[in-house]
């Protein structure tokens, strides 16, 4: 996942902080929307029931267990469905074997289908959700039929049936949505994964290779000038060490089920070559190095994770932003780590802030440098730019 926390410095923590809180409020007020919305139908049933009397008085008690299934219905999803179904189906057949005057409750049908479209979205296997949105709909059409308002059950049904329809219809887009977007990420995740597979073989051979050429260095040194073999036999060794070291991260990242790949083999002259690829046919790039950052100063699989990176961002910004005016990639040791900053100017508003939408290359850059133990942002800053922000531990 990427993270849009922003770090310390660079990418704008206010702007990025002010969206998530704009969103959590988005969601706690149609969360209460809702809420009152079903506590308004619940007095308009206790209305109903003062009117009428009898056993129309357990129907606003099942609006008020249908109000407090809604409300625990991301803990308790199943289960404060089947307890609503269960009360409203009881009712209903209470006051059509005793054949009394009934209404069916307002509350009541408006949780039952609030959980039917919750229930066809996030309830797994999908079978399962299909066959509890159709006992929701006999217990609809039982609401409807056996409560039979002076001949008005036909009616009712048809009524309640049209928004059982409508949920099961909004629950099943959701979920085919829901769905696609999770396959997508599986899709990166197979290809990261099949590319760190192929990547492996070159990263075992680039290291052996050094390792066999130091060894038959040292026979031959040691023919000539004996006390040079032991310097030689450290290097093979500390060549091993990080070869095995290497090795380790990388098959870890395979056994791991939701991690990704890096490309082994990458150095600072092909992230210069890309940045001066992109520049050739598009917005200019400067391309600022801190000091202490070396080829050698970096491990191979963080060196070629940040020329994914970089190359994913230019990639979206000829994509997303064709009117950026200039990109800034700035690579800088800050303590023990190093971070990577992409940023491009002058274009409009980018449409990748919401993680849900759009491509998923930003999937791909996050699954990388998670792998790694980094992290991965992308949000505006407060300047009106987009920024992507890398950052890995060196360990």
């Amino acid at each position: 996942m990427v993270d849009m926390r922003a770090p310390t410095s660079g990418l704008g923590s206010g702007a990025v902080g002010d969206n998530k809180r704009f969103v959590y409020w988005v969601r706690r007020l149609s969360e209460i929307a809702m809420i009152g919305w079903l506590s308004m139908m619940l007095l308009v049933d206790l209305a109903v029931a003062v009117g009428a009397g009898g056993l129309q008085f357990l129907v606003p008690v099942c609006g008020a267990v249908g109000i407090v299934a809604v409300v625990l219905r991301r803990r308790y999803r199943i289960e404060g469905f089947a307890v609503l179904m269960a009360c409203s189906l009881g009712v209903s057949l209470l006051i059509g074997a005793i054949d009394v005057v009934g209404v069916p409750g307002s509350a009541e049908s408006g949780a039952l289908l609030i959980l039917t479209i919750g229930v066809l979205r996030h309830v797994d296997p999908v079978r399962r959700a299909a066959t509890l949105s159709l006992v929701a709909m006999g217990v609809l059409m039982a609401e409807g039929g056996m409560r039979d308002y002076h001949n008005g059950g036909l009616a009712f049904s048809f009524m309640l049936f049209i928004g059982w329809a409508t949920a099961a219809g909004v629950g099943g887009y959701l979920r085919f949505q829901q769905e696609r977007r999770v396959e997508a990420i599986h899709t990166v995740r197979r290809s990261e994964r099949l590319e760190l597979a192929r990547e492996l073989h070159d990263l075992v051979a680039h290291h052996i290779t050094g390792i066999v050429v130091q060894a038959q260095a040292a026979r031959t040194v040691a023919e000539m000038k004996p006390e040079a073999v032991t310097p030689a036999l450290d290097a093979i060794a500390n060549a091993g060490v990080e070869a095995l070291t290497s090795m380790r991260r990388l098959v870890s990242v395979l056994r791991a089920e939701d991690e990704a790949a890096r490309t082994p083999g990458t150095s600072l002259a092909d992230l210069r070559l890309l940045t001066e690829r992109f520049s050739a046919g598009g917005p200019g790039v400067s391309f600022e190095v801190g000091q202490g950052i070396a080829d050698g100063a970096l491990p191979p699989e963080v060196m070629t994770t940040l020329h994914r990176v970089l190359q994913e961002s230019l990639t979206n910004v000829r994509r997303h932003a064709p009117g950026t005016g200039w990109v800034e990639v700035d690579l800088r040791l800050h303590e023990r780590t190093v971070r990577l900053r992409v940023r491009n100017y002058g274009s409009a508003t980018d449409p990748r802030l919401s993680r849900l939408g759009g491509g998923f290359g930003l999937v791909g850059m996050a699954e990388r440098v998670e792998a790694l133990g980094g992290r991965l942002l992308a949000g505006p800053t407060p300047e009106g730019a987009w920024e992507v922000f890398a950052e890995f531990p060196l360990t």
